[in-house]
């Protein structure tokens, strides 16, 4: 037992590291889109100044030099596109690399167009900030060093510009203009881009969040299997004991002359009968039962024997099974698809055992997806419980161990890749919605599992 949850347990750290790691690469390939965006903006506003600047204001600038820059940077932008509709993972390196760029154009034009006397310097403080959201700290503080040197490097290495000449002193208009051109830009950029990529590592970590859930909850369900197996094995003798006793009053002449004590006898060897299908079922889905396979059926079929069964060990007061036109496919069917529907229908009954409960069938999305859809006429789910619907211990009727079912339910229905929904209906009541593909409940499903009954063993 110990071995085979340890191996559950690396299996499940497996999936999570690989999980992790595509959520990772997912936020690597959002970022570089950003980044991208923003070189374009970088693009833009480069040209838009250096024309404005050489026309406009009619400050000679090196046009060639400047625009080589910046056609070079647009191509490099182009390039950086193309891999980013590639899917190839991005990795923290290649964003440095791409930031390192972006540092090495704005330097050069930085140096054409006056350096340090130049407004427009204080990019470099943007270009830092990206890098502090995009970067690993290793590569953060490599930024910062790079950016500071190649700063302090335009304060004596520059090409000077020669201004026109005015009345007033010619940096004053000039170069306050400037800077709060610069500084309106910077604050915009800043706010807009900064927004959009914490957002993306926000919805990373929120990525993460679910999945480390997720692997709590199979590792759960994990160990409690394993104490189901175990408890069934043990519930094996004392039941056969009482069934044998059972059969032993039905025979003696005390109880069967009384009809009301043949009655009751008759109820308890049927409920003893439901305890040891329960308890069989159990060993099956740990794959106790070898050489066993999932039973091969119908949908008409799996239905009517599912609601007869459970018209016949729960006294509820109705069930009613709508069908409708649906049509019959073949399928498989083991307990833990049965155990599934019955824990929604014991759900529904527990929620009010006078009441009426509805059992509907149908084909959803093209005849892909099979809903079952559970309506009582209960109170409903309490808002809370809506929100944390299927997870373990998440129940309104106050019993320990409470919310199990549900929470059982609903991993099933992920195992097989479906989902289950509940909300509160207008009129009263709950519904519950299991929406299963047919595909997962197919007999060539079947037949695999079939010829590969370890796989169903290690579920």
């Amino acid at each position: 037992m110990n071995q085979t949850l340890e191996a559950q347990e690396q299996a499940e750290v497996a999936h999570l590291g690989a999980a992790g790691r595509a959520s990772e690469a997912l936020a690597g390939r959002r970022n570089l889109l950003q980044l991208i965006q923003l070189r374009w903006l970088a693009v833009a506003g480069q040209l838009a100044t250096i024309l404005t600047v050489h026309f406009l204001l009619a400050i000679r600038l090196p046009l060639a030099e400047m625009l080589t820059l910046l056609g070079a940077l647009a191509l490099f932008n182009l390039a950086s596109w193309l891999h980013s509709r590639s899917g190839r993972d991005v990795s923290n390196g290649a964003l440095f690399g791409g930031v390192l760029i972006d540092v090495a154009v704005l330097s050069g034009q930085l140096y054409y167009s006056g350096g340090i006397t130049n407004p427009f310097c204080f990019l470099f403080l943007l270009q830092i900030a990206v890098g502090t959201v995009l970067l690993r700290p290793a590569y953060i503080w490599a930024m910062v060093f790079i950016a500071s040197v190649s700063f302090m490097t335009l304060t004596h290495v520059y090409r000077p510009v020669a201004l026109p000449d005015v009345d007033v002193p010619a940096l004053s208009v000039h170069f306050v203009g400037g800077l709060l051109l610069c500084f309106l830009l910077n604050a915009v950029l800043l706010v807009v881009f900064m927004h959009r990529i914490v957002r993306n590592l926000r919805q990373r970590d929120a990525s993460l969040a679910k999945l480390r859930q997720r692997a709590a909850e199979e590792e759960h369900i994990v160990r409690m299997g394993l104490l189901a197996s175990g408890a069934a094995h043990e519930l094996g003798t004392p039941l056969a004991t009482l069934s044998v006793i059972l059969g032993d009053w039905a025979r003696m002449a005390p109880f069967a002359g009384d009809p009301e004590l043949r009655e009751e006898i008759e109820e308890m060897q049927l409920q003893l009968k439901r305890c040891k299908t329960i308890v069989s079922g159990i060993l099956l889905s740990a794959g106790e039962a070898r050489g066993e396979a999932p039973a091969q059926t119908h949908l008409h079929a799996f239905l009517e024997e599912l609601v007869t069964q459970w018209r016949r060990t729960r006294p509820a007061r109705a069930l009613h099974f709508e069908a409708g036109d649906l049509p019959d496919v073949p399928m498989y069917s083991d307990f833990a698809l049965r155990q599934m529907v019955d824990n929604v229908l014991d759900n529904a009954l527990e929620a009010r055992p006078d009441g009426e409960i509805t059992l509907r069938a149908a084909l959803e999305q093209d005849g892909e997806v099979l809903a079952l859809t559970v309506l009582d006429e209960g109170p409903g789910f309490a808002p809370e419980m809506l929100e944390r619907f299927g997870k373990p211990y998440q129940s309104s009727k106050g019993k320990p161990g409470g919310g199990l079912g549900l929470f059982l339910s609903v991993n099933v229905a992920r195992s097989l890749g479906g989902k289950i929904e509940a909300r509160n209906r207008w009129e009263g009541g709950a519904e519950v919605a299991m929406r299963l593909p047919l595909s997962s409940l197919s007999v060539r499903r079947a037949s695999a599992a079939q010829r590969h009954p370890e796989s169903k063993r290690g579920r």
